[in-house]
């Protein structure tokens, strides 16, 4: 047995036999993003979180990737073409090409071959969507599915899942949660003994039906770029006065939540959700240096997102990203209360008016 998957796949990797044939292919996957419910904040060792979160997969806010490829043993070198709604994007090509390159010692044939990756989003820039999640889900999907048609392994869907979580975590921490569809859980916790810092795992096994449909309305507050990106924020908790204690609540949040899912309890989810949220941003208040990305208008949607739940008795809840824009999360038999009120509350704090509507989705989907 493997002591963690990066044993695992370090070791299948070894075990490949290359053919020594020219062989061209295309492959495309597309992958959606996903909004953490249980929040991790703070990393350690490479990649890897300080807590384990629990996610809600997205339906239609997803990123798509084709990819060309030509194998070919005799040539020793790794190329890359990298287009992003059909132009070429310099930025992105070398992000790509330095996590390329480090996950070719678990797909070494990586070295070997020529790649013309072309991709876009379903949703727009700064939408308070995670297209990173999306996007290394999708193209950890996609080199999967290139190393089972070239080796004829991860022929079960179970075993190309694992190893395209494992991988996506290692371009993005959140990716590795959007490989799953419904709920999923990154992160070593007790009470799941198939979870683990390495990848993330579906939770749809222990949901209640109750849970199935959920909606998430985006309410686009700020379009612009964060202050303070997410990956400088996780490094600000290496140091942070309440670190520690950040990391007992997510444990015992996410007890409580894998309860609520498992037997329907809708307020109690509500709840954990919001104090998720709100403890999120207070550890960013809290760092050192602090730092505030939420905005007036932000404040004001939440507030009246807590009237309308005192006042309707519905378990309608907020989270939040990192970032100023809000995510309405609500069950879909609820639609034709919520959405008046989006239209008639909300929508006016929304930059232009922005909401984008969407929901729990069914995971990614091979078309190529």
């Amino acid at each position: 047995m493997f002591n963690s998957l990066e044993d695992k796949f370090s070791v299948q990797s070894k075990g490949l036999l290359y053919p020594d044939v020219y062989l061209p292919g295309q492959v495309g996957w597309e992958c959606p993003s996903n909004i953490a419910l249980i929040k991790y904040w703070g990393k350690k060792q490479f990649q890897q979180p300080l807590n384990p979160s629990v996610s809600m997969t997205l339906q239609r806010s997803k990123t798509v990737i084709s990819v060309e490829y030509f194998y070919q043993r005799k040539v020793k070198k790794m190329s890359l073409s990298y287009f992003f709604e059909e132009k070429q994007q310099p930025t992105f090509e070398d992000r790509y090409r330095q996590y390329l390159e480090h996950v070719s010692k678990y797909l070494p044939f990586l070295n070997h071959t020529e790649l013309v990756i072309k991709s876009h989003n379903t949703f727009p820039h700064s939408a308070g969507i995670a297209s990173s999640a999306s996007s290394f889900g999708a193209l950890a999907l996609v080199l999967c599915d290139m190393e089972r048609n070239l080796f004829g392994t991860l022929s079960e869907d179970s075993d190309l899942m694992e190893k395209a979580s494992f991988l996506a975590r290692l371009g993005s921490g959140s990716a590795c949660r959007s490989v799953y569809g419904g709920f999923s859980l990154w992160g070593r916790t007790e009470d799941l003994m198939s979870s683990t810092n390495e990848a993330a795992i579906s939770l749809n096994f222990i949901i209640h039906p109750v849970f199935s449909d959920y909606c998430d309305s985006i309410l686009i507050i700020d379009s612009g770029k964060k202050e303070v990106s997410s990956s400088a924020g996780h490094r600000l908790m290496e140091h942070h006065p309440y670190a520690a204690a950040r990391v007992t609540q997510a444990f015992d949040n996410l007890k409580k939540i894998l309860v609520s899912l498992q037997y329907g309890k809708e307020q109690a989810f509500s709840a954990l959700v919001e104090e998720e949220a709100l403890t999120l941003h207070a550890m960013m208040l809290t760092s050192q240096p602090g730092y505030i990305l939420l905005k007036p208008n932000s404040l004001e949607v939440i507030d009246r997102i807590r009237q309308f739940r005192s006042t309707m008795g519905m378990p309608v809840s907020f989270t939040l990203d990192a970032g100023a824009n809000v995510h309405l999360i609500y069950p879909a038999r609820l639609i034709s209360d919520v959405k008046p009120f989006i239209e008639g509350q909300l929508a006016g704090f929304c930059q232009k008016g922005k909401v984008i509507h969407d929901r729990i989705g069914t995971g990614p989907v091979k078309f190529l």
